[in-house]
């Protein structure tokens, strides 16, 4: 990525895109976990990788949860840190398998890899991080990191975290063709 005038302004409205959706779309997905909720940022996080590459992705996570973490996130740097590990390994395997062939095909391949790597992490990450901070009375990490595993891995985080990529998925792929065209026209990509 090249850190031209033009390219950082790009990011940055792609960022305060990104930003805003997430407080106006912030909808919860399963019944059984209200703290968990959809929002499209990550639409235009992979837009911006698509453009420039990883290294964008990583800085516009950052930026827009660190964003979010200030002003609607109860859960500090560890929600942080779980928005960007999330949107990191949608956007950057997505990113990656897009441009070895720039192409909607290859886009749509990396998004579909994108969003079971996703999910794989996020269940890992939900296993081992989840039960230090998750307060459940009269028990231990030990057995919260149990009720966790057994309660929560597969019937509320492995079909949120499958959702939320697919929706992003589809998104990405519906408005695909019609923002290249417009990057484009803009010498952009």
């Amino acid at each position: 990525m090249r850190f031209t005038t033009k390219n950082l302004v790009v990011l940055a409205l792609l960022s305060a895109i990104a930003a805003a959706v997430t407080f106006v779309f912030n909808l919860s997905l399963i019944p059984a976990a209200p703290f968990l909720t959809y929002d499209p940022k990550d639409v235009f996080i992979v837009l911006g990788g698509f453009l420039f590459g990883p290294l964008a992705v990583i800085l516009m996570s950052a930026t827009v949860s660190f964003i979010e973490m200030l002003i609607i996130s109860k859960d500090g740097f560890i929600g942080m840190a779980a928005n960007m590990l999330s949107t990191c390994t949608f956007a950057c395997t997505a990113v990656l398998i897009y441009r070895t062939r720039k192409n909607v095909l290859s886009a749509a391949i990396g998004l579909t890899i994108g969003c079971v790597a996703s999910t794989c992490v996020m269940l890992l990450w939900n296993f081992l991080i989840v039960p230090l901070y998750m307060q459940i009375p009269d028990m231990t990490i030990e057995q919260t990191r149990e009720h966790v595993k057994n309660n929560m891995l597969i019937p509320v985080f492995l079909p949120f975290n499958l959702i939320k990529g697919g929706i992003n998925a589809v998104l990405l792929i519906i408005v695909y063709k019609p923002l290249m065209l417009v990057f484009a026209k803009a010498k952009l990509n």
